[in-house]
Parts: structure tokens; C-alpha cells; sequence
């Protein structure tokens, strides 16, 4: 049992070793990039949503 669990932390470690991790500059970019269609998705659904309670505010008040 425990040979087991000793082979598969020694497989996994190998396996770590084996990818091909981004640099820190890459990483960084990537963040930014999340960000930044993060927030221009938030602008630009909270203006689909004030766009629509206008149109609705407008049909209600007829």
C-alpha cells in the first residue's frame, strides 16, 4: 500500500519536471489579459442591462 503511494508521488514529481511552465513575464501577461476582457465584459454587459431596464422602464410607463 504505502510502495503504491510512494511510486505515484515519484511518477507525479516526474511528471512536474516534464512541463513546460510559463515564464513570469508570460504569466503576468496572461493576468493582464484576463483583467482587461474581464472588466470590458463588465462595462459592457452593465450597459446591455441599463439599456434594457431603460427600454422597460420606457414600455411600463406608457
Amino acid at each position: 500500500m504505502w510502495q503504491r503511494i510512494v511510486t505515484y508521488l515519484q511518477e507525479a514529481r516526474s511528471e512536474f519536471a516534464k512541463v513546460n511552465w510559463p515564464t513570469r513575464r508570460q504569466t503576468i501577461n496572461y493576468t493582464l489579459v484576463v483583467i482587461g476582457f474581464s472588466l470590458a465584459m463588465a462595462v459592457f454587459l452593465g450597459a446591455l442591462d441599463a439599456l434594457f431596464a431603460f427600454i422597460v422602464q420606457r414600455i411600463l410607463n406608457r
